[in-house]
């Protein structure tokens, strides 16, 4: 069966590569087809997700996730800045975010329907080829959120207007551009923004290990299963090594990547996506519109839904493949799928994600509407409200993280009583 799978992996890959740039035809959406998939198969790979990083360290008590994201949205940052230095920033679609009572109540929201769920929304999409009744529910309730937050996100002043602007946020999005706050430093503003993104790292990292000592002394650390198996997995024998070997297979296509090893990927990726797009990472806005296409499959007209939406007719009639953001989702979905095949662990994952209990399945529509309502308040999930903002040396990337785990550690201890 291992072998079945491989093969199909190998044959995903192929139709990716060549069949992508057939079907796809323009070069942008080929581009961003390549690019989901890589990110869905380096977050498949190294067993990694935004949503863990609330849940496993109050479920079990390991900050690492945590610790890691923000290693990568230091890395990134830094990337970032070395990008932009030297360039106009107001060139790129750079995700500065305004900072109003629309991205605390969206962070809250996001952060509880992100712990109810065990996912957010790259999150629903690497594990729907693993736990398919899970992430069905979670994909639609999360689009049915966003779906129903677009008029909102679309009118409400609180949600739009800014409290704080600079110079470039002015231009973008009303939000404040933490190179703006140091124009005197001598290099644009870029080594303050790099200095206080340091500096917010580490009070963030200087937290996790503060709670994980207390869940150390307090004797309620367990540690994450999957973290501890990553760290003791031991590198390749260079002295042992045949190219064709099962060894070699497993150790290139099978062994998972550690949390440091999925950081570095993602951060790399992100500046390539940068680089062609000139955009950072989002991945929410499409689901509502996927919503949006089903309400049209049962008699609902474009324009209908557009006037509730308060959204252009166009973005809900363009055909699926043709949408960049829902063909980057799409590629996410399929870079998983080759993870698991290649690995030879799509079946057994599969038939382990089809058992639910009927009271997760509450739960779970729950944290999906939260987290797609939550989404429209804040301008984005935790990758367009998070990594992006914090990536392109936005302030409001770092209050939505502080309203996200707020957020996220009430919904674990509501939900550690519901499913007990």
């Amino acid at each position: 069966m291992k072998k079945v799978e491989y093969a199909a992996g190998f044959l995903v890959i192929l139709c990716v590569v060549i069949g992508g740039k057939i079907f796809l035809g323009s070069s942008d959406l080929y581009f961003r087809l390549l690019i989901g998939a890589g990110l869905g198969y380096t977050l498949s790979r190294a067993y990694t997700g935004f949503a863990g990083s609330v849940y496993r360290a109050y479920k079990t008590g390991s900050t690492r996730l945590m610790r890691t994201m923000t290693l990568m949205f230091l890395i990134t940052a830094f990337l970032t800045a070395a990008f932009l230095f030297g360039s106009d920033p107001a060139s790129y679609n750079l995700w500065i975010n305004p900072i109003n009572l629309g991205l605390i109540i969206g962070a809250f929201l996001f952060g509880f329907g992100m712990s109810l769920s065990e996912c957010c929304a790259t999150g629903v999409l690497t594990i729907f080829p693993s736990a398919l009744p899970k992430a069905f529910i979670t994909l639609f309730f999360f689009g049915l959120g966003v779906f129903l937050g677009f008029p909102i996100q679309r009118t409400a002043s609180w949600v739009n207007d800014s409290w704080f602007s600079t110079e470039v946020g002015l231009k973008l999005a009303g939000g404040v551009f933490l190179p703006d706050l140091f124009k005197g430093d001598g290099f644009g503003g870029y080594l303050g923004a790099i200095l206080i993104t340091t500096l917010f790292s580490g009070i963030v990292v200087y937290a996790c290990y503060t709670y994980e000592k207390h869940r150390i002394e307090t004797n309620t650390y367990t540690g994450h299963p999957l973290e501890i198996m990553q760290e003791q997995l031991k590198p390749m024998n260079a002295k042992t090594f045949k190219l064709f070997s099962a060894q070699t297979y497993e150790h290139v296509f099978v062994k998972p990547w550690t949390l440091r090893e999925g950081a570095v990927g993602l951060a790399l990726l992100f500046m390539f996506l940068m680089g062609v797009t000139k955009a950072g990472w989002g991945a929410s806005t499409p689901f509502g519109i996927w919503v949006g296409k089903l309400f049209m499959l049962f008699g609902m007209s474009p324009e209908s839904i557009a006037n509730f939406t308060h959204m252009s007719a166009d973005a809900f009639t363009l055909p699926f493949f043709r949408h960049g953001a829902s063909v980057q989702n799409f590629g996410i979905l399929v870079g998983a799928f080759i993870y698991l095949l290649t690995a030879g662990q799509f079946v057994q994952a599969f038939k382990s994600g089809l058992r639910m209990r009927k009271k997760e399945t509450a739960v779970f529509a729950l944290g999906g509407i939260c987290m797609g309502l939550g989404t429209r308040l804040a301008n984005g999930c935790n990758v367009g409200a998070l990594y992006s903002p914090i990536a392109n040396l936005s302030l409001s990337g770092w209050i939505f993280l502080v309203f996200m785990v707020a957020g996220g550690i009430l919904s674990c201890k509501i939900r550690s009583k519901i499913t007990e």
